[in-house]
């Protein structure tokens, strides 16, 4: 029964994966037996992050990619065929929160690259994998609880979250027949860098965690199991769900 969690001979990408959730969830597909592609925007975190995974160096590819750009996107997917071959399983990992405020208040340039990161990057990405998943794959997106629900002064986070969504149940529908099977992750309040303004916060992190019914914020490797059930044949008969791993905020 066991096997069916393991992601021997397969081949993943996850965006985002330098830190965080992303590289929680990069060490697990590699202890699972995938090859994964690493990446983020700048070399400097896809340095750390290859030297951090150093045991897995035979299964491991870095490469720095914008994700909100056609051109970035598409040479990241080649780089990870060319080193490991085709890609079963794509984690849209990578995402923004740069406005905390009321939508009114504002500026366009923080919906422009929360929704260029958030949704554009997972859309454009996942029509490209997709197209080469001949054999069937998982596609994973990591959404949010603030996708669910409206979260205060989060309007434009959530917007894209939702849409996120979505997106995942949309495609999910669409490429079920080819075997391809498309789900989404919703994260609770889990200690990264993007949320340390939040749980760096003595009074911000009891107000949050008293809404919650583990009473406590997640761990990035509180995520990997997940992931991993949805990039192995153990999901084999689930797709288009929202899997959340907030810890009971929103029950």
């Amino acid at each position: 029964m066991n096997d069916r969690f393991s992601l021997a001979g397969r081949n993943a990408i996850i965006t985002g994966s330098t830190r965080g959730i992303g590289l929680a969830m990069a060490r697990g597909f590699l202890e699972a037996g995938a090859t994964v592609t690493v990446c983020s925007r700048k070399q400097e975190g896809v340095d750390e992050a290859t030297a951090e995974l150093k045991e897995f160096s035979d299964q491991v590819l870095g490469k720095t990619v914008h994700v909100g750009k056609r051109e970035s996107l598409e040479e990241l997917l080649a780089a990870a065929q060319e080193r490991f071959g085709p890609v079963q399983i794509l984690v849209n990992n990578a995402g923004t929160n740069p406005y905390s405020g009321p939508i009114v208040d504002s500026p366009d340039a923080a919906w422009d690259k929360t929704m260029d990161v958030n949704l554009k990057g997972p859309y454009l990405l996942s029509k490209l994998v997709a197209k080469q998943m001949t054999g069937g794959g998982s596609i994973i997106n990591i959404a949010s609880i603030a996708g669910l629900t409206a979260m205060d002064q989060q309007g434009i986070y959530s917007t894209s979250k939702a849409a996120l969504i979505m997106l995942t149940k949309a495609m999910a529908r669409e490429l079920g027949r080819e075997n391809i099977r498309v789900n989404a992750i919703c994260p609770g309040l889990i200690k990264t860098k993007l949320s340390e303004a939040i749980w760096a916060n003595p009074e911000v992190e009891k107000h949050v965690t008293a809404q919650k019914a583990l009473g406590r914020i997640g761990e990035t490797d509180e995520l990997t199991g997940a992931a991993i059930y949805l990039a192995s044949e153990a999901s084999s008969f689930t797709t288009g769900a929202m899997l959340q791993v907030d810890g009971g905020m929103v029950i």
